[in-house]
């Protein structure tokens, strides 16, 4: 089913309202999806899914995932982490993977970004320059 543009503007607007100080109000989210459910406006699920689908777009925003060859140990990861918060703000989240295939070096995903220092990058950049 198409969302309407009226729906999305809608869902735009509450998402606005969502985040007060730019950065989301769990609250005020739980408060915007039962006010929604109870009053059923028309269209409302159209702007149920368009709200939901905004919110989960900006928590995947601010979540990182760094995976890394062998396990971080506690102060590597908590370094890490406080050089990204203070990049991008105190309010993201992170996740830790080790993925022996990258052979040494690390990987951070961060939102749509992607650094990558790995072992298995850089040779698999020499192998495609030859």
């Amino acid at each position: 089913m198409k969302t309407s543009r009226e729906a999305k503007r809608i869902a735009r607007g509450l998402f606005a309202l969502a985040k007060p100080k730019g950065q989301l109000d769990r609250a005020r989210i739980t408060t915007i999806a039962d006010t929604l459910i109870a009053d059923q406006p028309r269209a409302y699920l159209q702007i149920l899914n368009e709200f939901a689908r905004l919110v989960r777009l900006e928590v995947e925003s601010r979540h990182a995932t760094i995976s890394s060859a062998v396990a971080l140990d506690p102060a590597t990861t908590t370094e890490l982490e406080n050089q990204l918060r203070h990049q991008f703000g105190t309010d993201i989240t992170t996740e830790f993977h080790t993925q022996p295939e990258l052979l040494g070096g690390m990987r951070v995903h961060f939102g749509s970004d992607v650094w990558d220092g790995t072992v298995r990058a850089r040779l698999e950049t020499l192998r495609d320059a030859i």
